[in-house]
Order: C-alpha cells, then sequence, then structure tokens
C-alpha cells in the first residue's frame, strides 16, 4: 500500500475507533469510572495490569478488583490494615492470582510513599532520562523492591528482556495523551506524546504486518521500536493515536 494511501486508512481508523464508544467495552473503562486522579491513575494501572485475553473478561475482573478495594482503590493502596489485605487472596484472574494482588498493592503503597504518586515516579522518572525506555526499566526495577513472590513477576514485563512490555504502553499511553477525544486521560504532562511506544499485542501486530508497518515476525521490544518508528513517520507529535486504528480494525477484524 502507497504511503498516502496508508494514511488516510489510519486516519479514517482512528477517527472510527478514537471517541467515547470506545470506552465501554475496552479496560480503560475502569479508570473512567473514577473522578480523582490518585484514583484514576491506581484504578487503570491495576486494569492494564490485568489486560491480556478476553476484553470482556478483564473488565468485569477488573471491577472485581476495585470492589474488593471499597471503590476507593487510593485509599486502599496506602491504609489498608493486613486483615484488609488479606482479603484480596481469593482474588483470581487466569495466572494474576490473590497472592499477586497483594504484592501490587504493596508496591503501589511504597510508590505512593517514595515519590507521592506513581505518576510523580513516571513523569520524573522521564525528565531524568528522556526516554520511555528507561523509564519501563526503573519502573520495574523500583515495583519489585519489595519483599514479593517471584510468581508476580511474570506480571510486569521486562523490557531488558526484550518484552514489548504492552501492558505498561497501555497505561502510559492512558495516562499521557492528550485530545479531545474522551479516551486517553492526558495526566501526566511531563512526558510528550512523542516520546510513547505502540501498545503492540496481537492486534495491532497483525494489522501492523498487513499494512506493512511492521516486518518482524516476533511482538517484542525489537517490533515495537520498528512499528512505532514507522508511524512516527505519519504523526511524529503523537504516533501512538494508531493505537487505536491498528488496534481497532484487528479486533473487529475489519480487514
Amino acid at each position: 500500500m502507497e504511503k498516502d494511501a496508508l494514511r488516510d486508512l489510519l486516519e479514517t481508523l482512528h477517527n472510527k475507533y478514537n471517541n467515547a464508544d470506545f470506552i465501554e467495552n475496552d479496560p480503560v473503562s475502569i479508570p473512567h469510572s473514577f473522578s480523582t486522579v490518585n484514583n484514576i491513575e491506581i484504578s487503570g494501572f491495576l486494569a492494564s495490569a490485568i489486560a491480556w485475553g478476553n476484553r470482556k473478561a478483564i473488565i468485569k475482573s477488573a471491577m472485581q478488583m476495585m470492589k474488593y478495594m471499597d471503590n476507593q482503590p487510593y485509599d486502599f493502596v496506602t491504609a489498608a490494615s493486613e486483615k484488609e489485605m488479606r482479603q484480596l487472596s481469593t482474588f483470581v484472574y487466569r495466572t494474576f492470582n490473590g497472592s499477586d494482588f497483594m504484592c501490587f498493592i504493596r508496591a503501589l503503597r511504597q510508590f505512593c510513599i517514595k515519590f507521592g504518586s506513581i505518576g510523580n515516579f513516571f513523569e520524573q522518572a522521564f525528565i531524568d532520562s528522556g526516554d520511555i525506555r528507561i523509564v519501563l526499566s526503573r519502573f520495574r526495577s523500583h515495583f519489585f523492591e519489595i519483599d514479593h513472590d517471584r510468581h508476580c513477576e511474570k506480571h510486569i514485563s521486562s523490557i531488558d528482556r526484550g518484552a514489548a512490555c504492552k501492558r505498561l504502553n497501555m497505561y502510559i499511553r492512558w495516562m499521557v495523551r492528550r485530545d479531545r477525544r474522551g479516551v486517553d486521560f492526558g495526566l501526566w504532562k511531563k512526558i510528550p506524546m512523542s516520546a510513547l511506544y505502540l501498545p503492540l499485542d496481537i492486534h495491532s501486530g497483525n494489522m501492523g504486518r498487513a499494512f506493512g508497518l511492521l516486518a518482524r515476525r516476533q511482538n517484542d521490544w525489537k517490533a515495537v521500536e520498528e512499528i512505532t518508528q514507522n508511524l512516527r513517520e505519519f504523526d511524529a507529535a503523537d504516533p501512538v493515536r494508531f493505537d487505536f486504528s491498528l488496534f481497532g480494525a484487528g479486533v473487529n477484524q475489519q480487514f
């Protein structure tokens, strides 16, 4: 497909999917159920952490996570007693279990104590490094500074091991991207949209290959860099907005 035709197609798909109608059937609906920044950040992180598999199942389980925390995720993260924490032990979504849930809450609590909020960490880490790749690496290192069962490590992808880090990139997209379409929040204003990387999954990967944006066969970090760089040719200031184009077309089997 020629570049101009591909540009038109990407824009058409972006306009179709990047709007408020997208929210209801996507995990981003979880943070959209809250109004304060701290609750949006915490709920968004937890929802993105289990965002693999069927979207309806993800949303259902993420809603259950919020109920475990009395629909006050920030207050729970910062102030839950050990007795309240143990109540999380019965949660399960696929391989993410109650022990993992408790580990994540304890790690998030340390972020809030040490940095003030999870958003403060991401913004400061980017200011210090100017590179989301370094931010992703540092985030994982800080996250697992607490005592933890190694089982929960599988739920935070490692860029240092070449993982695509789809869920983290999706979460960062939610928090950073700024437009007037209602899906992404634009809370972390100290991180430019131009610095983001595509949340590469099976749907966006398949569409990227179909559209000639991705040659690499594996959905790993090298593929993320390749497809994001190609998308920057269409919008250097906001390449990741085309995540809506690729994911929307892929998940809806439009092509």
